[in-house]
This record gives C-alpha cells, structure tokens and sequence, in this order.
C-alpha cells in the first residue's frame, strides 16, 4: 500500500477536491440557517481549510491535504467552474428590464459605481506606499489605483439574486430595480477591469491598440456572427434536427470564447462573460432543461475548488501591524462608497429614505464577483498577499451583512411589493 506522498499529484486531488465538497456540506447549512446566502458558507470554508485557520493546528495539516504539487490542478479545475459562473452571469443578465428604465438605472448604477471607485482611488493613495511591490516586483501605480478602485466598486449580481428571491423580493419594484443597477454596474466593472488587464499586460502604445482593437473585433463577432449561430443552433434543437447534446455545444463555445480573449491579452472569463451576453435566451423551457440546468449543476460541483484556491492564499496570521487599520480603511471606502452612491440618486428620485437605505445595502453586496476580481488582482501581480486577504474579508463581510441589515430596515416582502415613491423628491 503507498503512502499518501506517494501518491501522484492527479490522484491527491481526488481526495483534495472530496474534502473539499465535504466541507461545504457542513458548513454552507449553517451559514444558511444564519439567514446568509450559500456563498457566505463557501467562502467561509475556504478560509476555514487555508492557513488562517486549519494552518493554526500543528502538524502543517494544510500542506498535507492540499500540498503544493496539487495546487495548480486545483487551478485548472476550479477555472472550469468559474467560466461557467462568468457565462451564467451574462446570460441571466435582463437586458429588456435596462432598457424599459434606462435613465433611472443609469443614473443610480453609475453614482454607485463612480463613488466606490472614487473613494477607491483615494484609500489606493494611501495603500500604494505600503504594497508597492509583489514579489519584489514594483506594481504599476496606475494599475494599481484603477484597480483597488475597481475592486470596490463591483455588486454580486448572483449573490444579490440570490438574497432577494430568499426574502421574496426578487419580483418587488425595490427588488427588480436593485437587480437591474447591479447588471448595469456589473458591465462596467467588467469593462473597467479589462482597462487594468490592458494596462498591466501591455508592452506599449502599440500592444495596447492592438489589445484593444482585437477586443473590439472579439465583441464584434460574437454578436454579429456567433449570437446568429447560436439562434439557429437553438432553433434546430427546439424543432428536433439536432443530434448534438446543447451543453456541450455551448460548453465548448464558453471556453472557445475564455481561450481567444486570454489570446487578446485579457482575462479569459471575459470571453465567458461576453458569450453569456450573446446567448439566446428563449425558448426558455429548452434552454433551462438542456443550458441552465446542466451549468449551474457542473458550475456549482466545481465553483467550491475556486473557493479553497483563495482560501490557501487567504493568511489572517500574516498580516503586520497596519493591517487592522488597512482593513478598515478598504471596508469604509468600500460601504461609504456603495450606500452614498445607490442611496442618494434613488432618494433624490423620490424614494423614501428607507427604500433608498436598502437599495445601498443591497449594492453593497459582492459576494463571489468580489473574490473573482481578488483573485485576477493577485495572478497579475497588483495587489501582495496581505491585500489579498484584507479585501477577501471585506468581501465576506460585506455580503454577510446584508440580510441582517435588511432585518434592522423591517423590509419585509409585503412592503417592497407595495413600496413607492415618496410624494415629492428633495430640494
């Protein structure tokens, strides 16, 4: 019988990624009897397996469940999982509902994305002294404050989704607004973003036109040539001419799309995310049982390995004696940011000040668009480890305290159904 170090490393995830799923089962139950979202408990068991706390016993237990051998398979896996994620979030993004109230969403999504990223920009000036350098690697000073300025502006749309249909809002018109600032903030974080991307991995004016001209071609041709491809594909399937299994199909196309944007020189969930953007999304009975269904069930049995991946890079334990006032810097700019940016334009539109409350709250979520943004910030080298951490924890705190925050507002379901404006807007 060999040893567990004897073992190759491909044999070694199995028992990573079983250990892995098997926490989860543990912990997101109670996180959910807490009144929390699933990703809460997930980003918990993260942490909770990495060095900040399973790290704290002896025995180097960490090393042994997930040694360093096994790490890149992880890696892999959990980009899988993570693609799918990106694809489902364009998709599900509602697209009629930004047109049918283009002003008032455009109005709030851009404050409370402008004053987060403002207020972003002002806390990277004071961070950037401090986290200069990531592996004795000078960080680009640009990249870095568009960054932390991007990193705090982002909304979870899936978690704030998640969190309205279990309070019974997802439908109210407090509800369908938030959902549809999140969407409209959500694009331009992507597309900010992609700018620090850009920036980061060009070598020049020349690599950074060709960059941005490519990406340009990329969104070009997946709504004027591949969205036609895939309505035709959707319609054969619908009317039985199709053999081919359509998961797989457009499986195939998600990465296809991750691949040529990774090509471009951005990251590849942006190819994902534009794909789902592109995607028919009726008929909606086929597209469910034969799409969602199917990637929602392989994104959630692979999304917890992307979990454990931050976690292992997540240290509490390391974290030096400005890291208390750092965290609470990042967390200030961070909630100021989002509660003045989403509250003011929604109170200033005629929204009582406890609907206008709540919509900041609810744009203060972030949830697993927070860590995936952390995590593209930390294989570009922008942000050192002790960043990494500090903002993960922001990111779980923020999400977190929604719902209790939502309690404390006595927001139930039968108020945000009726809820209105207030009768004259503020001088």
């Amino acid at each position: 019988m060999l040893a567990p170090a004897a073992l190759p490393p491909e044999t070694l995830l199995l028992a990573a990624i079983s250990l892995v799923l098997l926490t989860g089962i543990i912990v997101i139950p109670l996180t959910m009897k807490l009144g929390q979202p699933p990703v809460v408990g997930e980003i918990v068991a993260g942490i909770a397996l990495g060095p900040s706390v399973l790290g704290l016993l002896p025995g180097n237990i960490v090393e042994t469940l997930f040694p360093q051998e096994v790490r890149p398979y992880l890696h892999s896996v959990s980009q899988i999982g993570l693609m799918l994620f990106m694809f489902l979030t364009g998709w599900e993004l509602n697209i009629g509902l930004l047109r049918r109230r283009a002003r008032t969403i455009a109005f709030t999504s851009v404050s409370s994305m402008l004053v987060p990223f403002g207020l972003g920009i002002g806390a990277a000036i004071l961070l950037y002294p401090q986290h200069s350098t990531v592996e004795g690697q000078p960080v680009d000073r640009t990249a870095f404050m568009l960054y932390i300025g991007t990193a705090l502006s982002v909304t979870a749309l899936p978690v704030l989704a998640r969190i309205l249909s279990d309070r019974g809002m997802h439908t109210s018109p407090l509800g369908s607004l938030a959902l549809a600032c999140a969407a409209a903030a959500d694009v331009l974080a992507w597309s900010l973003l992609a700018v620090v991307v850009l920036i980061v991995h060009a070598s020049g004016p020349a690599s950074l036109i060709a960059t941005l001209a490519g990406s340009v071609l990329f969104v070009l041709a997946c709504t004027f040539i591949v969205r036609p491809m895939l309505v035709a594909l959707v319609r054969r399937s619908a009317a039985g001419n199709s053999s081919a299994p359509l998961f797989v199909i457009v499986s195939a196309g998600v990465l296809l799309s991750g691949y040529t944007t990774s090509l471009l020189g951005i990251h590849a969930i942006f190819g994902a995310f534009v794909f789902g953007l592109v995607m028919p999304r009726s008929p909606t009975d086929l597209l469910h049982r034969s799409v969602e269904v199917p990637a929602r069930n392989t994104s959630t049995l692979l999304l917890p390995i992307f979990f454990i991946v931050t976690g292992l890079s997540v240290d509490i334990t390391a974290l030096d004696t400005a890291g208390p006032i750092d965290a609470l810097l990042i967390f200030a700019a961070a909630c100021a940011g989002k509660l003045i940016g989403a509250a003011a334009p929604a109170r200033l539109s005629g929204m009582s000040w406890r609907d206008s409350t709540a919509l900041g709250v609810l744009m203060n979520t972030r949830g697993l668009t927070e860590l995936v943004i952390l995590e593209i910030g930390r294989q570009l080298h922008i942000i050192d480890g002790q960043l990494f951490t500090l903002m993960t924890l922001m990111a779980l705190s923020t999400t977190a305290m929604t719902s209790p925050l939502l309690s404390a507002l006595r927001l139930t379901p039968e108020h945000a159904r009726t809820f209105a404006p207030a009768h004259t807007a503020p001088k």
